[in-house]
């Protein structure tokens, strides 16, 4: 085993660990960070494969803006943990029963030969003046347009709903209400009372 298949190796065990603890974990913000370090170890995995944009793109976009607002968001909810616990037992055989049904399909997937290694074609080595940014652009921008701007679309929605759910009334805070205080008149917070003088 050369180094290159061991650091794979290494790397895919910490992307399967990671992923496994993603969704067994009771905290949710340990699974976000959990999630953090199985988005590095695929980032890992791209630059093995010589593709160092999608690699960078993926700890820039997905570890340094994505997650970190998904932290966010999780930490501002106040989620309640124990309410959303109740029932768990109740849909655990749906959810196993799929979860194997997904299992067996992927294993029948991937043990097909059109799947093996000799059905892969050889990349080979890049010629001279081979750039992959530039080649990985070019596809985006005309091939693969459309689905690149109903991405941004989905994404853009994605914010949209985050900032609504942190912006939700609670009780617990205190917030100041501008269209009050705008709509403030001077009757509503002066009153002139006519009082007669003291004398001694």
């Amino acid at each position: 085993m050369d180094f290159k298949t061991g650091v794979f190796y290494f790397l895919a065990t910490i992307l399967v660990l990671s992923s496994l603890r993603v969704i067994t974990a009771r905290n949710p913000v340990h699974a976000a960070l959990f999630l953090v370090l199985a988005f590095f170890s695929a980032g890992g995995i791209w630059m093995l494969l010589q593709a160092e944009f999608l690699a960078i793109v993926l700890v820039m976009v997905y570890v340094g803006a994505v997650m970190v607002l998904f932290l966010f968001v999780v930490m501002m909810l106040d989620v309640n943990l124990e309410r959303l616990r109740q029932g768990f037992w109740s849909y655990l055989p749906l959810g196993a029963t799929i979860g194997l049904l997904m299992t067996l399909e992927m294993a029948l997937v991937l043990a097909g030969s059109y799947f093996g290694p000799d059905s892969m074609p050889d990349p080979g080595a890049p010629v001279a003046g081979f750039n992959n940014t530039k080649e990985l652009g070019r596809l985006l921008f005309t091939d693969y347009v459309y689905p690149f701007e109903l991405a941004s679309v989905i994404l853009l929605v994605a914010i949209i709903a985050a900032v609504v759910l942190t912006k939700r009334p609670r009780k617990d805070s205190k917030a100041q209400n501008a269209r009050e205080q705008i709509g403030v008149r001077r009757n509503d917070r002066l009153r002139i009372v006519s009082m007669p003088s003291e004398k001694e």
